[in-house]
């Protein structure tokens, strides 16, 4: 297929400096059309003195701060100054990564420029919202406008099968398309001299198995599943190391928990690690990767393990554990600290390594050949969309956005009028507008 050179306008409510997959997913995507295929633009909720530098623009907008409820701050989608930005970029298709405020946006957008909105469902958002919402009630309509949201999208895609099935156990009764994500690590692990010294850094004796977590410190991540294996390991005076990358709301209760149960010593809290090439050499100092979440829907960091040659312990059935064949690429285990324990003591250090191999030559994927195959459908999805042939359902909501559209047209004209006319009277305004 001949690719047109398209103009993509990426949004997720989540990014740099929030570290997280799906910011990731948002940065790769937008930076690999940049770089390779076409022109990106990523509009993001604001971040206190962020300085965006990136091949591509960034559009803040105004946001509040709930990240010590959901992780990162929530966006205000209607903002006429963010959509006459946007529209300037006169995108060919709006790709959004989150079904809340992104979505809203996006819808928005769509109204003002007429192309098509695609929606990633990366996360179980179910989870999210009842983490975040105790009423029963609450929870369930908080669910069904969630749900209602990703319905007035064009297209929906999921990260994984798994996503797609939990996307449809929230109600959800449209159609759905995988499309993987990628990794940005180069294919293979640091040179060991990088490696080892990091292990000597961090005071792990030569020798000692040392396994290995990234991602959001929160409990649903299957953490305790790890603190509770490794306090058997003690017990059966089984030596071995603990590294914990990344960083959350429960960190410090999970570190309190790791001294309760007397393997404090044995377990290591770096925090996040934003330096991309730091993580990768955190990645090739491990022996094995423990990531024991059917929370996730996805697991890029199973992926990112892979690219540097490390095998990862994975919950049978897990949307992380699909393409894992049980003892060649991965190990897969049941959700319990004993389950856990037992695959832990009966691998050696070559197991362990010879599985990263094999997960190396056949999980890895690469975030070129993701957004790769994700851009020649966005020329489908567009072609689609100008003939009438999408499957976007119409929601109740829709005509409360093009309303809020055309208010936002209406205030973003009227600025350009008084700009005009305060420059041709040789007046200037005092305070910047928000």
């Amino acid at each position: 297929m001949d690719q047109k050179r398209l103009r993509v306008c990426l949004m997720n409510d989540s990014f740099p400096p929030v570290i997280d997959g799906v910011a990731n997913a948002t940065k790769n995507y937008a930076q690999v059309i940049q770089d390779e295929l076409g022109e990106a633009i990523v509009a993001t909720p604001q971040y206190p003195d962020v300085e965006d530098r990136y091949a591509f623009p960034v559009v803040r907008y105004r946001s509040v701060d709930t990240t010590r409820l959901i992780g990162y701050r929530a966006g205000y989608p209607f903002s006429a100054r963010t959509l006459a930005s946007l529209s300037d970029f006169r995108p060919d298709i709006i790709h959004s990564h989150c079904p809340v405020m992104s979505n809203t946006l996006g819808r928005l957008l769509r109204e003002r420029v007429d192309v098509p909105l695609v929606f990633t469902y990366h996360t179980k958002f179910d989870v999210d919202i009842s983490h975040a919402v105790e009423n029963k009630l609450i929870r369930a309509a908080a669910i069904r406008m969630l749900v209602s949201s990703i319905e007035s999208s064009d297209e929906v895609w999921v990260v994984s099968r798994g996503a797609g099935e939990n996307l449809r156990s929230l109600g959800y009764q449209g159609e759905w398309r995988v499309m993987a994500n990628g990794v940005d690590f180069p294919r293979g692990p640091v040179p060991r001299d990088k490696s080892g010294a990091l292990r000597a850094q961090l005071g792990i004796p030569a020798g000692t198995p040392v396994f290995l977590f990234v991602g959001r410190m929160m409990w649903y991540k299957g953490v305790r599943i790890i603190l509770d294996a490794l306090a058997m390991a003690r017990r059966e005076q089984y030596d071995c190391r603990m590294v914990f990358v990344g960083d959350g709301a429960e960190r410090e209760e999970m570190q309190e928990t790791a001294e309760q149960l007397g393997i404090g010593d044995r377990c290591l809290f770096p925090g996040a690690v934003r330096d991309r090439e730091l993580l990768r050499t955190y990645f090739s100092m491990a022996d094995l990767f423990l990531f024991p979440s059917s929370y996730d829907t996805n697991g890029i960091v199973v992926r990112e393990a892979a690219a540097c040659g490390l095998g990862s312990i994975l919950i049978r059935g897990s949307c992380a554990a699909e393409d894992i064949t049980d003892g060649q690429n991965g190990i897969l285990i049941e959700e319990n600290a004993q389950s856990l324990w037992a695959a832990l003591k009966r691998l050696s250090l070559e197991q362990m390594h010879a599985v990263g191999e094999h997960a190396l030559q056949e999980i890895y994927i690469s975030w070129e050949d993701s957004v790769r195959r994700a851009y020649d459908r966005y020329q489908v999805v567009i072609d689609q969309y100008r003939q009438g042939h999408t499957t976007r359902h119409f929601e109740w909501s829709d005509d409360f956005l093009s309303f809020m559209c055309y208010i936002c047209r209406s205030i973003a004209y009227a600025r350009t009028v008084r700009d005009r006319g305060m420059r041709r009277l040789g007046l200037r305004r005092d305070r910047p507008e928000e």
